[in-house]
């Protein structure tokens, strides 16, 4: 309740402000990313529908693919082609991968330095890093061999049918699809070795979208008047984030909220601090991005 009573309802306005900020970088990042692939749209479309995708992948969870979907039903719309739309949001995800992992090893410094890295922060820590090496291997394979990656991707699928059998008694996805996919990808991403100053841009933004929700936290720390430091803030938002990651539940609903307090109240934050400057970020970068998705999906009649 002393917390509580020191709260300034400008700054959380102001990490509302920011949040906000994050949907525009967003669309920015996508729009980069369409033009290095020559396709053609708005920044506003790809704000709506990256806040929209956040929506469908909180709400119909199915590892990501239901937020990707949101983009396939607007490229089936405009004609657009379903591999440079799967080329395009597989390298988002990448580029996110690569920005929040240099966050992340700050954090673990951190912790490290503290002496406060515990097992469950590693092991975590290693599932991103693992995601991170299959997605970049995947895109080099498919930048240099269309059959490599029809074969990758094939592989996959047949591991994936395997553990789906015994629940639907069915293949549940078609090895002859992921060879006419990749091939269909593979013509996209051959020519992104030729233009690498192109991902430049995308990349730096990939941070700005990290840099952003930092300053959130920084904001939500402000506005209770908690003292802090840049560590507490790297820190903090790397595990965290982490845990929002390689939680099992759609963006770490539950789960960020038990482990954030933990990770602020070891970096010498006090815990009842610690859990009121976890509910006002989670707030900011969970419940209004949803609500502001619910809004965007309907904006774009899906």
């Amino acid at each position: 309740m002393r917390t509580l009573r020191h709260g300034n309802l400008w700054f959380l306005l102001l990490a509302l402000l920011i949040q906000s900020g994050w949907f525009i970088v967003s669309g920015l990042t996508y729009l980069s990313l369409y033009r290095l692939l020559s396709v053609d749209t708005t920044l506003q479309k790809l704000s709506l529908l990256s806040a929209a995708s956040n929506f469908v992948s909180t709400v119909a969870p199915s590892a990501g693919m239901s937020g990707i979907a949101v983009f396939f039903t607007d490229a089936n719309r405009n004609g657009q082609s379903p591999g440079k739309i799967t080329v395009i949001s597989v390298l988002y995800v990448f580029l996110d991968y690569i920005a929040f992992l240099f966050v992340l090893t700050l954090g673990l410094i951190v912790l490290f330095r503290r002496n406060d890295l515990d097992p469950g922060e590693i092991g975590a820590s290693i599932v991103i890093f693992v995601i991170a090496a299959i997605l970049g291997s995947l895109l080099y394979l498919g930048s240099r061999s269309a059959d490599a990656f029809g074969n990758a991707l094939a592989w996959m699928a047949r591991l994936v049918n395997r553990v789906a059998w015994p629940f639907i008694h069915r293949d549940y996805l078609s090895e002859a699809r992921a060879h006419e996919f990749a091939h269909e990808m593979a013509a996209d991403l051959k020519s992104l070795p030729e233009k690498p100053r192109s991902l430049i841009n995308p990349i730096l933004l990939a941070f700005a979208n990290k840099a952003l929700m930092m300053c959130i936290l920084a904001v939500s720390f402000m506005s209770f008047e908690v003292p802090f430091s840049i560590e507490t803030i790297i820190g903090g938002f790397a595990i965290s984030y982490l845990f929002l990651i390689v939680s099992p539940t759609p963006s770490g609903i539950g789960i960020v909220e038990g482990v954030m307090p933990l990770a602020l109240s070891s970096l010498s934050v006090q815990w009842s601090q610690a859990v009121v400057i976890t509910f006002a970020y989670r707030a900011v970068t969970f419940w209004f991005p949803l609500g502001v998705g619910a809004w965007a999906l309907r904006r774009l009649h899906m």
